[in-house]
């Protein structure tokens, strides 16, 4: 039997074939109309182009490369103790249910005659949250590409966040946070150091 069309299934054809409608918008509709909605409503006809804009936003790290964004900040200095930028805020989707987490991340290094712009660190944090992404994976992400990029003498890297797949699913634990670390060289090896940079980043914190 000849499948039947619907007046948007048959503009989505037209459109993804001259180019105009992005191609994310198709598989939207239909999940929509999956779930058991009517893609075609009122208040969800125009929600398949929201939807698909909003994931090209949420996932743009993946068009970007955190070491030529790394590169184009770094200074010659003779600064050689510990830098923090700290409550750098991160939103990311997780991977294995497409739900936000949200949370700070904390970033210490110890420059070996190189430092990174302050901007930029926040920048490569958003590069690799704007991407499918585990905490774990993120927080090691961070910590490994400023190693390379500046050999510092050590890095570490804290991330603390919300996960709505905890909170809003499954076991439902709406006050729950996880906290990931990723320690390279003197924040590794040193524990002076460490405890330096997690006593720093705990200060003037309420509670």
């Amino acid at each position: 039997m000849a499948k039947v069309f619907s007046a948007h299934e048959l503009q989505d054809d037209i459109d993804n074939r001259n180019g105009s409608r992005d191609p994310l918008e198709v598989p939207i509709r239909e999940l929509i109309r999956l779930i058991g909605e009517d893609p075609g409503r009122a208040g969800l006809a125009d929600t398949p182009r929201r939807v698909s804009q909003a994931f090209r936003e949420l996932t743009r790290g993946y068009g970007q490369n955190p070491r030529e964004v790394l590169q184009s900040a770094l200074f010659d200095v003779s600064y050689d103790e510990m830098v923090i930028v700290k409550d750098v805020e991160v939103f990311s989707l997780c991977e294995h249910h497409l739900l936000p987490f949200f949370g700070k991340i904390h970033i210490a290094y110890i420059p070996r005659k190189k430092v990174i712009g302050l901007s930029k660190t926040a920048r490569l944090v958003d590069i690799f949250a704007q991407r499918f992404q585990i905490q774990e994976r993120l927080t090691q992400q961070v910590a490994e590409t400023i190693q390379d990029a500046i050999n510092p003498v050590g890095v570490g890297v804290v991330c603390e966040a919300q996960h709505l797949c905890m909170m809003m699913r499954g076991v439902e634990k709406q006050h729950s946070s996880t906290i990931t670390s990723a320690m390279l060289g003197a924040f590794r090896t040193n524990q002076q150091t460490r405890e330096e940079f997690l006593s720093l980043i705990a200060s003037n914190r309420p509670g």
